[in-house]
């Protein structure tokens, strides 16, 4: 087992010795002459502990311990303060700034010894909870994430067979986020909560949704409910990706010019997520086979969009959905249909004449 890491902060050098004596042999030992020089020494190196005196000229040791433990690299550092000041309002405030325990001078070699040992310890099961913990947490988080693709391609099967419509898009989503320059944190999310967007269409009868054929007036009202469907399957939660993968189910068949649904939103009042969306869906959905069509070329497709631009679509996210198109083409590339759909020709259920 590696040896622990303990840094010896004291400006005396014969109490530096004092300590390396005691706990040489069995760890290794930093040492820092000022409170300057700890901080130093501790950001660069990352002690596993560390000793500190108080009465130091300068930066005292309770100044020391309060950068520290405010220093999000070094305040889950255990800091034990070795000093002669004894009276309990000196331990009450060094407890207060965050430290682990309280050695007074002259030293104790088997109290130094214990005290070490004990709070190494300590320390080091705090560190292997928290990493159980981020483990666990990582494993939930990955479930989740999964359940939500698998959730998304089992809508996507009921329409298109394959069910790879919902990576291509959710990847396409996720790229024009990034070229609009939108944080990581929302981009990540927003291509693990666009497989969602068609989750609705689980509760739509097959005959309906796959008719390869024009839908009549009461299909076509019954097809948009899906997004109904949608929004009632992911609910009402606070967890950011259900708030977003709600919000893209609601509000990705809504148009630039307010001829949309459900609700007739128009120009910003779509959000962005939705807005977003609808780009990458209509795109995969015109470059994909289908019963009821051919797939479309790239840029036939992109060439429908950019006529689209303004009325079903936000202008400024055209623009750079074409300035991206050689990325999209690539997962395209990457994730083709193998599927035989036939080729008949009718609507598109929605996706693109009457969407």
């Amino acid at each position: 087992m590696e040896q622990a890491t303990i840094l010896v902060v004291d400006d005396t050098p014969e109490n530096i010795d004092i300590l390396v004596g005691i706990l040489g042999d069995d760890y290794k030992l930093r040492v820092a002459i000022d409170g300057p020089r700890a901080l130093e020494v501790a950001r660069r190196h990352l002690p596993d502990l560390i000793l500190l005196d108080v009465m130091m000229p300068g930066m005292n040791g309770y100044d020391v311990c309060r950068e520290l433990k405010q220093d999000p690299l070094t305040s889950h550092v255990p800091i034990i303060f070795v000093t002669a000041l004894s009276e309990d309002a000196d331990e009450t405030l060094g407890f207060q700034l965050g430290a682990v325990d309280y050695i007074t001078k002259p030293v104790s070699a088997p109290i130094v010894q214990a005290r070490v040992k004990n709070h190494l310890a300590l320390y080091n099961q705090k560190r292997l909870l928290e990493h159980q913990v981020q483990e666990r947490t990582r494993q939930l988080r990955e479930t989740r994430l999964e359940i939500i693709r698998r959730l998304g391609r089992a809508a996507e099967y009921k329409d298109n067979e394959t069910g790879l419509h919902v990576i291509r898009m959710s990847n396409y989503a996720r790229m024009l986020a990034v070229k609009m320059g939108l944080p990581e944190r929302f981009c990540d999310l927003l291509y693990n909560a666009a497989p969602m967007h068609d989750i609705g269409k689980i509760g739509i009868p097959d005959a309906v949704l796959r008719k390869p054929a024009k839908l009549d007036d009461n299909e076509w009202s019954m097809m948009k409910c899906h997004v109904e469907f949608g929004v009632e399957i992911i609910g009402e939660y606070p967890d950011p990706l259900m708030k977003l993968s709600r919000s893209i189910a609601l509000t990705h068949h809504e148009k630039w010019d307010g001829s949309g649904y459900p609700h007739g939103l128009a120009g910003e009042q779509i959000p962005l997520e939705g807005r977003i969306v609808a780009i990458a869906d209509v795109f995969d959905a015109l470059t994909s086979i289908r019963p009821y069509k051919k797939a479309w070329s790239p840029e036939q497709a992109m060439a429908y969009i950019e006529a689209q631009s303004g009325r079903h679509f936000d202008p400024q996210l055209v623009t750079h959905f074409r300035e991206i198109l050689d990325q999209v083409i690539a997962i395209r590339d990457q994730y083709p249909e193998t599927g035989n759909h036939g080729d008949m020709h009718g609507n598109s259920h929605g996706k693109v004449i009457e969407d």
